[in-house]
């Protein structure tokens, strides 16, 4: 049960997302999942005061895309897609932590459907202690993100009216792109 072949193999679309230039295919324990070429992907969607922890891309970007993939098809449901989502985080050696906190977040993100109460218990116990641990990052983070673009703005409202500029104010850069 893994990826097959290399991969994946990537083209830039823009700042936030990337195609699939050749298929990725993950064989799992009864079926074989293929993302097709041409499939568009913003590999793992972390939010920016997060990526000090989980980069966008990295050992998981695998998982992240056929994770992606199986949620936008509804080839499985939610839960399996989670599943399989955390069984090839830990496949591509992803550390227990991290593999637990992803799916954690990938689970939240599917609003928990398909979980069984014994599923809802099990994320919470993995849930709060992963905010716990990065919570205080977090809020320095995301101070530091709004106070670097009260200074943008700062520049932005000198620049336009030193230049008189109709360039529109900064926007504040709290996503991954």
């Amino acid at each position: 049960m893994a990826f097959i072949g290399g991969g994946p193999v990537v083209e830039g679309i823009d700042a936030k997302f990337w195609r699939l230039t050749q298929p990725l295919t993950y064989r799992g324990a009864v079926e074989t999942f293929t993302v097709p070429a041409g499939f568009r992907t913003d590999f793992a969607s972390v939010p920016r005061a997060l990526v000090w922890l989980i980069p966008r891309y990295g050992a998981y970007t695998r998982a992240a895309i056929l994770h992606d993939y199986l949620c936008r098809t509804g080839e499985v449901g939610p839960a399996d897609a989670d599943g399989l989502f955390r069984r090839s985080l830990r496949e591509a050696g992803v550390s227990i932590p991290r593999r637990w906190m992803m799916w954690a977040a990938v689970r939240f993100g599917s609003r928990l459907r398909g979980a069984t109460a014994g599923d809802v218990l099990g994320w919470f116990l993995i849930a709060v202690p992963s905010v716990l641990f990065v919570a205080v990052p977090v809020v320095v983070v995301t101070t530091a993100l709004v106070v670097f673009w009260f200074v943008e703005l700062l520049f932005w409202a000198v620049g336009r009216v030193a230049t008189r500029s109709e360039v529109p104010p900064p926007a504040p850069q709290m996503k991954t792109a």
